[in-house]
Order: structure tokens, then sequence, then C-alpha cells
């Protein structure tokens, strides 16, 4: 039999070209386990032919063909094959928004349209900004400098500089490698320039956007993908960043006409808090970023927020200037990093309204920083922008006359595109690529799809909003960890405990600037949580280690951009941080992480185990990602992408002596054993009553499942249970964990005395 889409599981599939090779073939050895472990569905990374040696597989270079080095079409046929003969299924990633065009010859749309300018069958394709140069050629800002074309040589019917190909159109091949370069459609320019001459990825030169909005195209990019649900190789898809297209609602109607109703549709999409999924959107939901800031926020405890914040501000960060900053952030990131953008925003305005004024980018920039979502053109979010507007007017009444022209400018669809795709890469480019790697406070809250500010979440709101997504979005994925997640979800849990020692972390923190001052004392902060976040409780710091810490820490300094940063990287700075870094590692300060991570490594491990009980039973379809059933210890990408030990998952799987594993396999299973219970989206809060009442969150699924975890387990651990008692509805309780079984009001010490966490089913119905 085949499941619905009960549980996915992520694997990241890697050509033997990148390293570390992980194709169809290797997954199809883990079904056996994957089996074992309850799961539904594989869910797999992009599989469409991408750059090789590709790592990720998001920049596609041939949507209409499987990749080659994963294993083909007929790789992946025998995957779902072998697969749907145990009852499991597949979801794939794709990636609707860009292509890869780092090496243009490995990309035979962009190729074509390099070679042949205007006339090439695939220009409409991409969203090529033809007036950004004066003779109407594709600005490539992929030198170092303009100069740097002088040493361009001419290698057949192609130019070369070092490493960097491209085509020479037919019959200008005459000359030197400048002279020809002057005569093709496309003009190669330094990229400090500022300037892209098509919709990119963010700002990300070598990801070239793809107009989506035309039906040809999108019949050329999704004719593998509908092939994969014609054929029943695939139940579903996920959506990578649909907010980059110019009409994300019109792409999801295509989408769902083309691959059917009965297909399992999740997007990537980040939703600011309150911000609400738009309902007339023909899929099951989110990718679960919403979901992720929820579980892990009621692990955090408010009370320690006062003395976090207390600690940045001494160390340099003004935590009550962060609305100040991250306008300035956003400001930047739209004039500096999103400059093309904006210019070409800004003549788009001007071509739809018929004039122009000299602070319109300004305009642009100032509206946008008072835009609180990432694209507000779905339709539930009608009212976002003229709120925006007139936040903007009555704040700077000077930019009134150059808003007028935005405003009317938006019932043109051109402009009123552009302005949502700049917002969203703005937003992105200022909150998750720099402001998430500067504020100290906790880190475990800069997440995808988090909100630093907001310190945690009540029970109160956990359940209003569970049982909201219950209602609303009952198959909507849940995830605590992605490839995208800046620390792996046990990383998190355990600096969340933080918030129950801060003044602890204060005075081990005070310690280590005395023993290994830091060139920077808010930068240090913000690395010294990542350091305790996956230090070993054995002390042993490994080669392994020491390099994963340094190849983190160059990424972090660079994306705050403080005193640093990744276009231009101060070397002195950064050697003195590394120095640092090492410093910590081999001084008096590693034996004093090691007592810390081992005094409070049972609350990480408590917190661990209840957010991922969470995860994978309040109302939605769960994501296990790679490896995650056991401890995990990664950071940001590409650390998060690291082989996986399933020789290792499969012993403890055997023997399930791993609390994590034990969880993960009972949740999945009990998925599996009542799909309607968990399809439903039945949600009912259960409240503990007693004196620790408040270190409880329980709640039922159904009439058959009751779910309860304990959390703040320090003060717990000095202030005990005491007459504090879970009211169990009627019947007979039975412990999918343990097997031991429950009647009625239950005292918490009985329920919580073998594990953190319990998931009860009725055993007597």
């Amino acid at each position: 039999m085949a499941y619905p889409v009960l549980s996915t599981y992520r694997l990241q599939l890697r050509g033997a070209s990148a390293g570390d090779a992980f194709t169809f073939a290797d997954a199809e050895k883990l079904l056996d386990y994957l089996d074992g472990l309850g799961v539904t569905h594989l869910y797999l990374s992009p599989v469409l032919t991408a750059a090789p040696g590709s790592s990720h597989g998001y920049d596609v270079t041939d949507p209409t063909t499987v990749s080659a080095e994963l294993g083909g079409p007929g790789g992946l046929a025998r995957l779902a094959e072998a697969a749907r003969a145990r009852g499991l299924g597949l979801v794939v990633d794709i990636v609707p928004n860009h292509v890869g065009v780092d090496q243009p010859e490995r990309n035979p749309w962009w190729w074509d349209v390099l070679r042949h300018g205007r006339q090439s069958a695939y220009a409409t394709y991409f969203d090529i900004d033809w007036s950004a140069d004066p003779d109407s050629r594709i600005l490539l800002p992929v030198l170092g400098s303009d100069a740097d074309t002088a040493d361009l040589r001419v290698d057949g019917d192609r130019l070369r500089l070092g490493d960097l190909s491209f085509p020479i159109a037919p019959g200008t091949g005459d000359g030197t490698g400048a002279e020809v370069h002057d005569r093709q459609h496309y003009r190669l320019i330094g990229w400090r320039n500022g300037v892209c001459g098509y919709r990119r990825f963010f700002s990300i030169t070598s990801l070239a956007g793809l107009r989506q909005e035309d039906p040809a195209v999108f019949e050329a990019s999704h004719a593998e993908v509908a092939r994969w649900f014609r054929d029943g190789l695939v139940d579903g898809v996920r959506i990578d960043h649909p907010d980059g297209l110019t009409d994300p609602t019109g792409y999801l109607l295509r989408l769902r006409e083309l691959i059917g109703p009965r297909a399992w549709i999740v997007i990537e999409k980040i939703l600011g808090v309150g911000e609400p999924l738009d309902p007339s959107l023909p899929i099951d939901g989110t990718t679960g970023y919403d979901v992720l800031r929820e579980v892990g926020g009621i692990f955090v405890d408010p009370t320690g927020a006062e003395a976090l914040t207390e600690l940045v501000d001494v160390n340099g960060f003004d935590y009550a200037g962060i609305p100040n900053l991250l306008r300035q952030l956003k400001v930047g990131a739209a004039t500096t990093t999103l400059a093309s953008e904006l210019a070409r925003l800004s003549r788009s305005i001007v071509a739809a309204v018929g004039t122009d004024h000299p602070q319109l980018p300004d305009a642009v920039v100032a509206l946008l920083t008072n835009v609180g979502v990432y694209r507000c053109d779905y339709q539930n979010l009608s009212a976002v922008l003229s709120v925006a507007i007139a936040h903007t007017v009555e704040a700077e009444p000077e930019l009134a006359a150059p808003l007028a022209l935005v405003s009317a400018s938006m019932v043109c669809a051109e402009p009123a595109a552009r302005l949502q795709q700049l917002c969203g890469a703005m937003t992105a480019k200022a909150v998750e690529d720099c402001y998430f790697y500067r504020d100290a406070r906790l880190v475990s809250l800069n997440e995808v799809g988090g909100e630093p500010a907001c310190f945690g979440i009540s029970a109160a709101e956990f359940h209003r909003s569970a049982a909201v997504r219950g209602r609303l979005w009952p198959h909507t994925m849940m995830t605590l960890s992605t490839h995208d997640t800046k620390r792996g979800e046990d990383v998190r849990a355990r600096i969340g405990v933080l918030s129950q020692v801060p003044s602890l972390w204060a005075e081990f923190v005070a310690s280590w600037q005395i023993t290994s001052p830091a060139p920077d004392p808010a930068t240090a902060l913000f690395l010294l949580q990542n350091i305790f976040g996956v230090w070993p409780a054995d002390g042993q710091v490994t080669t392994q280690l020491r390099d994963r810490l340094h190849a983190y820490t160059e990424k972090a300094i660079r994306e705050a951009a403080w005193r640093t940063s990744w276009t231009d990287p101060d070397t002195e700075f950064e050697n003195a941080v590394h120095a640092w870094l090492d410093a910590i590692l081999d001084g008096p300060a590693a034996a004093e992480l090691t007592g810390l991570v081992v005094q409070l490594q049972p609350h990480a491990h408590s917190d661990a185990l209840g957010q991922k009980l969470l995860a994978l039973t309040v109302p939605g379809v769960p994501d296990v990602y790679q490896g995650t059933e056991l401890w995990e210890d990664s950071l940001v990408d590409p650390d998060n992408r690291r082989p996986v030990d399933y020789a290792l998952r499969g012993v403890e799987l055997e023997h399930l002596s791993h609390p994590k594993i034990r969880v993960v396999r009972a949740a999945l299973q009990a998925r599996r054993d009542r799909p309607d219970t968990f399809l439903s989206g039945d949600y009912r809060p259960v409240l503990a009553a007693g004196g620790a009442a408040h270190h409880i969150v329980a709640f039922g699924r159904g009439a058959d499942v009751l779910v309860a975890v304990t959390r703040w387990t320090v003060r717990l651990q000095h202030d005990g249970w005491g007459d504090t008692v879970v009211p169990l509805p009627d019947g007979v309780w039975t412990d999918r964990l343990t097997g031991a079984r429950f009647c009625g009001p239950t005292p918490a010490g009985v329920l919580f005395g073998d594990l953190p966490v319990v998931l009860l089913e009725r055993s007597d119905a």
C-alpha cells in the first residue's frame, strides 16, 4: 500500500563530482532503514541537472533533465519503484525561480541567449534588463574590473578569460579578444560596478531568474516535473523561493493544474510573526519555518531576557537601537547590494507613470523599510502596502510626491512585481544574511523565519497557533532543521538553555574576556554561544571541529559586515578573530566550556527531545532532516550538509537505546498507525494543574493520542514537581516510548518518571 504524505525524511543528494556522493542508488539502500523508522516519504533535494560538483542542486542548469550524476531518469524511476514496493513515496524539491549560469556553457538556454541575443529562442525565458546598457547588451558582472576585458582571448567559437568561457556570435569572431567582445550581445563588466543585466536570486550573480509568468517558460521548465506525476513516480513537491517570481500566485495555480489536485505542494515561504498564509493559494502549506519558531520558542525561558539583554548591551550592542539598525541595514541592502534591482524598479516606475522625481529611489527604499513582510501582494495582505505608504509619508513627509508616483505605478504589472521582488531580497539580505549574525542576545532565536525580538513564545500563543494551523493548514510541513537553518535543532536547544541560566552564562563570558580577550566584544559574544552550542561534552577539540569552527567564524563575521565583509575583507581583523578562536579552543576557556556543557547537557537533551516530539505531533506533516534522528551538532551550510553515518543509525534503530531515535520512531510509527488522527488537524490543549504546571506543554490529537513535554528544567530540577498533575482524559493511556500505562489525573513526577516526554495512546478503546 502507498501512504498519504504523513511524514518526510529530507535527503541531500550529491553527484560524484561534488565529493561524498549520495545518489539515487544510495537513497535506495536506505529504504529499509527509513521504513523501519516510520517515514512515509523520502524528500529529495533538487534532482534536475545542476552545475557539475554542486553540493546542493539549487543551481539547476538544465530543468528538462534529471541529473545524470545522481543516476538519471532511470535511477529516479528505480528509487521510486523500490520505495513504492515498501509502501513509501517520494517528494522532490523543485527550483522554479532561477537557474545556474556560473558556467554558461553548462546551461543550454543561457548559452544560446548570450550567443544570439534577442534573436535567441530563449531570450524571453530570462528576466533580462536590456535597457541597463546603452547598446542593449546583457551586462554580466563577472570580472574583477572592467579593464580585464583586455585579457580576453579568442578560442574557436568562444571567448575565454581564465576559467570563464563565453560564446561568440556567428560572424563576429575576427580580431583580438577585446575587439570580438565589443561585438557580442553581452558586455562583461566588473562586479564592483553594482550593475547586473538580469534578475538574480537575491544578489547572487551566478543564479539568473526565470520568467515563469510566460506560459512557454513554465511549460518548458516543468515538462519533466509533469512526467514524474504522470508516471506515478512522485507524490509531492517542495517549491523553492516562490516569492522571487513575478507572480507567485499565478505560478502556483498553474502548477496545481499541471500536477493534479492530489499532489502535495508546500512552498518555501518565510512568514513574519503574525503574518497569515494566504488561504486562497492552491497548496498544502509552507515548509515549516513558522512552526520551527514556535516549537523552539516554547522552550525559551522569558525570565532570562532582561539579563541577556544587559549582557549584549555592556558588550557594545545597543539592543534598544535595533529598529534603527534594521532600517539602516535594509537601506544599505537596497542601495548597495541590490542597487541594480533598485535602479531597474525606478526606471519601471517612471515608464509606467510617465514622469520622474529625483527622490524616487529614496521613496522606494523608505517605503520598503516599512513593509514588515517579505512580500505583500498576496490577496490576504492587500492592505499592507497602503499602510506602509501611510507610515512612510507620516515619518518622511518630504517623500510624499515621489511616493505618489510609486503608488500610481502599482496598477501596472511590471513595477508592482519588481517592488515585491526587491522587498523580499532586501529583507533577506538585511535580516537573515546580516542582522542574524550580529544580534548576540540568544542566537538560537536568529533563525530563518525567526524573530529575535520575540524572546520565545508563551504556551497560550503556542496552543492557539497550533489549533489554527490544524484547522486551516493541517497538511503543512513542520520542521526543526533544514539545509538553510543557521544552526541545527540540537545546537539551538542547547543554546536555548542559556535563557534559563543567564547569570551563569554572563559569569563565564566575563571570565573568558579576561583569559582570552577578543578583538571585538560583541563579535566574541555572538561566536561564544555558537561555540558552546557545538562544544563536545568530552572536551576533545578535534581537527575537524577546529576547521568547522574557523569556517563558521569566517562566514559569520563576513555576513555580519561590521568590521569585515565578503566584498571587502579586513585581513587584520579576521586574523585577530581567528587567533582569538584558537585561544578559546586551546586555553583555559576550553576546560570551562566543557564543564558548562556537562552541567547543562541534561537540560539541553530534555529540550531537544521535547521540541522533536512536538514537531512530530502538532498539526502538520513533519520532516526529519537527514541524520537528526540522533543528536546532531551542525552549524550553517555547508556544515549542515555533511555526510550522515547511516550505519550507526541503523544500529541505534535496532537497539533503540538512544532517546532521540526512540522518540522519532515512536512518533513516526504512531502517525503511520493512526493517519486519520494526525491528518485531521484536530488539536486540543491539555492544561496541567499545580505549582509546576508551567513546566508542561501538553495537547491531544483526536480522541486517542496525547502528547506532553517538559520545559525549563533547570528551575524544575531545583523546585521539583510538587503537586503538579496532568489531567488525562477518561480511559487507559499507554506511553508508546516506555510502555508505561496511566489512568486519570496523573502526578507529573510519575508521568515523566523515565523520560521528559510522553507519547500516550488510548489503549482501552
